[in-house]
């Protein structure tokens, strides 16, 4: 069933259809708006966590509802509703045009019903697997710890997942639909030698169902049983380890995390609103060389079943694979709708997660 389909049915109730979302957008356009769209989302998450072979904690909640954005200029209005009704999307579309007055009208486009490759599974991580097997895979992983080393006393594993379902209409014509699941796996060791206790952790998640981490590799060892080895390894390092001498010293990073540092450092400075207002140590300096020759910087969307990858972004906008830095040189900078308008550029997109209300160019 084809996502738009399948999200319809799911979101849209009490007489909403997918052709009746541009009597709103005309309602919120009978103001001197430029731009306007409509986020719908539906979500269930849970949790899973335990502690030394006692289930500590579990937690399940479900969210749902629209929100509405309504662009003027620079200014933007947002609304949002926590139930998805024609009176509450009504209400939110009509207080989110209140950010400009009644006046000229800019036409709603026809909806274009976008098309993107498919860059995970839609399978939902919650349904597919009882409660009893999730509960197991975690003390298999427990007890398996605990065989590694001795020394180990103390152990947390923990289990978690989400199935989002979103819809983007916009008076641009966008139309697009997306199913996200998501699932994490995590474990937590201290262990004790001579007095010295140091800890270790490991985990990793994706885009998949929970069977992921009982996916086995070449030695047999389920993914979750590789998290775990990895986390007491840490644990045996850290324990015999000897401190760090003081002072200046090379720093060598490697793939994977240390790119969090990439992240902060360079990526949020290269966010398309900030570099507009000028507040940005890269504002102005496209083309110019701003990093060694040998830095590239690719913000990639599109990698399959990674947590960070989206086949659509939140402004329904099909995922791209985007050069900032290349060789040391500044090809571009981060950019949603808005903020492309307003500096005149294409469209690079990296849209962070709206959840019902906040759409920006965010890394």
């Amino acid at each position: 069933m084809p996502f738009l389909t399948q999200v319809e049915q799911s979101l849209l109730q009490d007489g909403l259809t997918l052709d009746g979302l541009q009597g709103y957008l005309t309602t919120i356009h009978q103001h001197n708006i430029d731009f306007s769209d409509l986020y719908f989302q539906g979500s269930r998450h849970e949790s899973w966590v335990l502690e030394d072979g006692i289930v500590k904690e579990g937690s399940f909640h479900i969210e749902r509802g629209v929100g509405v954005r309504a662009i003027n200029g620079e200014k933007t209005g947002f609304a949002y509703a926590d139930e998805i009704t024609p009176t509450a999307l009504d209400a939110a579309a009509r207080a989110a045009r209140g950010i400009a007055s009644a006046g000229e009208q800019h036409k709603v486009q026809a909806f274009k019903r976008q098309t993107a490759h498919k860059l995970y599974d839609s399978a939902d991580p919650i349904a597919a697997m009882d409660e009893v097997k999730k509960i197991d895979l975690l003390k298999q992983a427990d007890a398996y710890i605990r065989s590694l080393d001795s020394r180990i006393i103390q152990v947390v594993v923990s289990l978690s997942g989400v199935h989002e379902e979103i819809l983007i209409a916009a008076s641009d014509g966008t139309l697009a639909a997306d199913i996200r699941p998501l699932v994490r796996f995590n474990c937590s060791v201290i262990l004790e030698d001579n007095g010295k206790r140091e800890r270790g952790s490991a985990g990793g998640g994706g885009r998949h169902d929970y069977s992921v981490f009982l996916a086995t590799d070449d030695v047999g060892l389920p993914l979750s049983f590789e998290f775990a080895r990895e986390a007491v390894r840490q644990a045996q390092v850290n324990v015999n380890a000897i401190d760090a001498p003081a002072g200046e010293m090379p720093v060598v990073l490697g793939s994977g995390w240390p790119g969090v540092l990439l992240h902060e450092a360079v990526g949020h400075g290269l966010e398309g609103d900030f570099n507009r207002k000028g507040s940005s140590a890269f504002s102005g300096k496209i083309g110019q060389q701003v990093a060694s020759t040998l830095v590239t910087v690719v913000d990639d969307g599109t990698m399959e079943n990674r947590r960070g990858s989206l086949s659509i972004d939140d402004e329904g906008v099909v995922s791209q694979k985007t050069t900032l830095i290349e060789d040391g040189i500044l090809k571009g900078y981060m950019q949603d709708k808005l903020n492309a308008r307003l500096m005149g550029q294409a469209l690079p997109v990296t849209v962070a997660a709206n959840h019902m209300l906040i759409c920006l160019c965010r890394v």
